[in-house]
């Protein structure tokens, strides 16, 4: 049986991860699993995405908006903070004091087996090229993995396109559209992107943001 791999997307900016738009690649993995403490009890779910500022989980009684929790971090620290709303089955948690993402993205690194580690779901926007054929189109990077990518922009490619991608510090296997909605196309990877070439990209992105 193949490998069910995560779609928790972890939003570099410092901004709160939501409203969004859930895309058509949301159903297509499992979340990572976490715990959102209230009072005393321990309740499990998972997180669909997290930011400096806070997180959209998902699961069962979350909690009303304005309830005082804490979410369980794969770093091990305890991130509390407040329930801003809840609908749906998921709830979005804003943190009391901002969380350092680069240390999360390790830990969460660290914790795969050595031999499968791979790159998790990363929101960092920036400009991508794609080239199919003697077309050029230019695109912003919603959310890249190890995997694939998620771009938006105009006359981008149809499904089942190869391209050429590019993105400045990223050295980019080419890929296929294997889906498309409006502005939005997600590309599958011919080749797995190192963890270690994504990490290092990731951080320098950062770095460069502060500057």
């Amino acid at each position: 049986m193949a490998e069910v791999h995560s779609v928790t997307t972890f939003v570099m900016a410092a901004r709160l991860p939501w409203p969004d738009e859930a895309s058509a690649a949301d159903a297509l993995g499992r979340l990572d699993p976490t715990a959102l403490f209230e009072g005393g009890e321990r309740r499990a779910c998972a997180i669909r995405k997290i930011s400096p500022l806070g997180a959209t989980i998902r699961g069962a009684a979350l909690g009303a908006p304005g309830a005082e929790v804490a979410v369980e971090l794969a770093t091990g620290q305890r991130a509390a903070g407040t329930i801003e709303w809840a609908a749906a089955g998921e709830a979005g948690v804003r943190f009391r004091q901002p969380i350092d993402m680069v240390a999360l993205l390790n830990r969460t690194l660290v914790s795969q087996p050595g031999e499968r580690r791979t790159m998790p779901r990363v929101e960092l926007r920036c400009a991508v090229g794609l080239k199919w054929g003697a077309n050029l189109a230019a695109a912003s990077l919603r959310n890249i993995s190890a995997r694939g990518l998620q771009v938006e922009g105009d006359g981008l490619p149809p499904r089942d396109t190869f391209v050429a991608l590019f993105i400045d510090g990223l050295n980019m296997p080419a890929g296929e559209v294997v889906w498309c909605k409006g502005r939005l196309a997600g590309i599958e990877l011919m080749e797995e992107l190192r963890w270690s070439s994504l990490m290092a990209w990731v951080r320098e992105a950062g770095r460069a943001k502060v500057d």
